[in-house]
């Protein structure tokens, strides 16, 4: 890989280190590696994940020092405007995994209007991962790496000057009916500008009635929409414990992308991308799965956030709403 710009400065000089350094960084650092050895790239994330944790602060002073004003004339403001780019792509070289964009899996996480309206007016957002264990966080090896967390980090170092706040309301064992009976005081009077919501997977593993389940999740949602938030469903997660109840597991991915197409908000489609990652990438499921069978692993949730970030980032990226969203929002509230 190789880095070239088109300035001379000494803060590009400076980008151009921090860029060598990252490419000579281990595999549990280094973003979307060569296509070739990737399950053994997986196999030194898990091992190292604590290592990457430890190695965040170090990569902040790339960001740091390329905070310039925006308000340059001519020229000198498209190159500060490059040095920002470069230093955000530097800072992510620290941040993000070994995980590819699957195939033939599209976007559908769709427009996110509120999100974005916020961020071009500088406005506070807030986010709530809404659902099971897997929003909770069960299987991962310690807080920083549930995927709200995950999540959290990317958005602050995408949007570096915004006040953004993830909230987890992930409580394990539930599905729809209970998060029902929380979802005004966890959610709704939160008033959030966007709902993530996991749900799904518990209804298959306790044979729910599916018809009950859509009745759920399609009231929720409406409640949810008419408070004025965005929302994105997430199906349920391609694990052994589910994929033993074949017919379940489609008939709920079925679900819920029919409740998302009628009530026109974006799902992301997490039963299909871990498909992906077992069928054609050749990941050994024990490499994105813990040994219950059933939950994600450290790997597992940050690839998980890590592709969620990257479709919120887009959909808000698309919106055209009059104002250029802002490409440096951040200020992250910790859980």
């Amino acid at each position: 890989m190789r880095f070239a710009f088109p300035f001379r400065s000494s803060v590009a000089r400076g980008l151009c280190a921090v860029a060598a350094l990252a490419l000579l960084a281990p595999l549990s650092v280094v973003p979307l590696c060569a296509q070739t050895g990737q399950a053994d790239q997986h196999a030194a994330l898990s091992s190292g994940a604590k290592t990457e944790a430890a190695r965040t602060d170090a990569a902040k002073p790339a960001v740091i020092a390329a905070d310039t004003p925006d308000q340059q004339p001519g020229v000198a403001a498209k190159a500060l405007d490059k040095v920002k780019q470069v230093a955000k792509s530097a800072s992510d070289i620290f941040h993000r995994v070994p995980c590819h964009q699957p195939t033939g899996v599209p976007n559908t996480t769709g427009s996110l209007p509120h999100v974005a309206a916020k961020l071009a007016a500088g406005k506070p957002v807030i986010i709530i991962a809404f659902g099971s264990s897997s929003t909770q966080g069960y299987g991962s090896s310690a807080p920083e790496f549930t995927y709200p967390n995950r999540l959290a980090g990317q958005l602050r170092r995408q949007y570096p000057s915004a006040d953004i706040t993830v909230l987890n309301r992930g409580k394990g064992g539930e599905d729809a009916p209970e998060m029902m009976r929380r979802l005004q005081t966890e959610v709704i009077d939160v008033h959030p500008d966007m709902v993530i919501w996991q749900v799904g997977t518990n209804a298959v593993l306790r044979n729910l009635d599916p018809s009950e389940t859509a009745k759920q999740v399609e009231d929720g949602v409406a409640r949810i929409q008419a408070d004025g938030a965005d929302v994105v469903l997430v199906d349920p997660q391609y694990s052994p414990r589910i994929t033993e109840r074949p017919e379940s597991a489609r008939g709920m991915v079925k679900l819920l992308g029919r409740i998302a197409a009628l009530r026109h908000v974006g799902i992301f489609p997490r039963f299909e991308v871990m498909r992906d990652w077992h069928e054609k990438q050749a990941i050994p499921i024990d490499d994105f799965v813990t040994a219950d069978g059933l939950h994600m692993n450290d790997w597992g949730y940050a690839c998980f956030a890590q592709l969620l970030g990257d479709d919120i980032i887009r959909s808000v990226g698309a919106i055209k709403i009059g104002v250029n969203v802002p490409g440096d929002v951040r200020t992250y509230r910790p859980m």
